[in-house]
């Protein structure tokens, strides 16, 4: 049966994207559900979407971005959210939890006005909103290579410290880590992530894969690096289960990968209370 998905090359492509997409969702997901910054991976999904359809006008209406995959458009547009986001928590010192909203807020209001301009030109922006496994080119899965092995060499270089921002930001900054420069990075990164994971999950629905998955593996972990290892295992099951899903049945990509991502946290918790209640 699995034999027919691999004879399509837009298959092999999604799903060659969808187990990097797994690896690194995750992988980000842990250090921003520890901070308590969950809401962070929608603020920077919203400005990815602005950025996706200024990237569609500007190939239709300027001759010198014609060609250009609108990814990369997205890519600027969430990099340069991120680094707002920073800087509003600099600004908002006592209440550093605004600047998602702000961002959030941003992203939602350009990106509806640009998309409703975009309906102009028969635009098609259903792929970036929920993710297709036809939508994954060879072009956009060497960016999603790139860019992820970018995104786990920065992790594993910076393991330490971005555990020691995570769980105690006071006591790394004495310890002498660059927290500034550090968390600058960190979120970059989540932008980045988020930017490539829009053709296989969708920019609307990439939250969840950054987020269900952890929250699945903080229910059976015991420590920080379980809580790592495992929900990248449980990201990588949703989404290949999510995508020989989709191809067979005709369904969105990115919400079928989001259904196995909360089956297997609501299997996850009953597993764990029956559990207790042997205990």
């Amino acid at each position: 049966m699995l034999d027919l998905m691999f004879q399509y090359e837009f298959m092999r492509n999604a799903l060659f994207a969808g187990l990097i997409v797994g690896i690194i969702c995750p992988a980000i997901g842990v250090f921003l559900v520890v901070r308590r910054l969950s809401l962070m991976a929608d603020a920077l999904s919203h400005i990815t979407l602005s950025g996706i359809a200024a990237g569609i006008l500007l190939s239709k209406k300027g001759a010198f971005f014609q060609g250009i995959n609108p990814m990369y458009m997205g890519m600027i547009f969430s990099v340069i959210g991120a680094l707002l986001v920073e800087q509003l928590r600099k600004a908002y010192r006592f209440y550093q939890e605004l600047a998602i909203p702000i961002i959030l807020s941003t992203g939602i209001g350009l990106g509806v006005v640009l998309i409703s301009i975009a309906k102009g030109f028969n635009v098609d922006l259903f792929s970036y909103l929920f993710g297709s496994v036809v939508a994954v080119g060879r072009n956009d899965l060497w960016t999603i290579i790139g860019v992820g092995f970018v995104v786990l060499l920065s992790i594993y270089l910076l393991y330490k410290e971005l555990f020691a921002l995570s769980f105690d930001e006071e006591y790394a900054r004495i310890s002498g880590i660059k927290r500034r420069m550090i968390n600058l990075v960190f979120i970059v990164l989540v932008a980045l992530t988020i930017a490539i994971s829009m053709r296989i999950v969708g920019i609307l629905l990439v939250s969840a894969l950054i987020t269900l998955p952890v929250a699945a593996a903080l229910q059976i972990s015991r420590s920080f690096q379980q809580t790592f290892w495992i929900s990248i295992v449980l990201a990588e099951i949703a989404v290949l289960g999510g995508l020989i899903t989709a191809f067979y049945l005709d369904w969105a990509s990115g919400g079928t990968i989001v259904l196995f991502s909360v089956f297997l946290l609501v299997l996850v918790l009953f597993i764990k209370k029956i559990v207790l209640k042997k205990d």
